[in-house]
């Protein structure tokens, strides 16, 4: 018997605005948690401009390919056109993946 399950690992950075709808398109959606993290890097478009801007988040999500999908497909129709947001989808072995299910 197998000790690890395959899931998907989705993590998005984001702008401190959007925090509270990700987190709301990510339970609609099916995922059953999340974690969320203060961040601070630089990329493509530099540094963050002002403090007033505030920090961006990081939001962590472990779910099933099935949500996984469904959850790109609205961050992807809804956010990529008009916000900085960068997201990442890692295959995973989990235990306990009653947990996420």
């Amino acid at each position: 018997m197998a000790l690890t399950t395959p899931m998907k690992k989705i993590s998005i950075i984001l702008e401190r605005v959007l925090k509270d709808d990700i987190i709301d398109l990510i339970k609609k959606n099916g995922a059953k948690g999340w974690t969320l993290t203060e961040v601070n890097g630089e990329g493509s478009r530099g540094m963050r401009a002002s403090e007033f801007e505030g920090r961006n988040f990081q939001i962590d999500t472990i779910v099933n390919a099935e949500c996984a999908d469904r959850i790109l497909q609205q961050l992807s129709a809804s956010y990529f056109s008009h916000w900085s947001l960068v997201v990442y989808l890692s295959d995973i072995q989990i235990l306990r993946a009653e947990k996420y299910q």
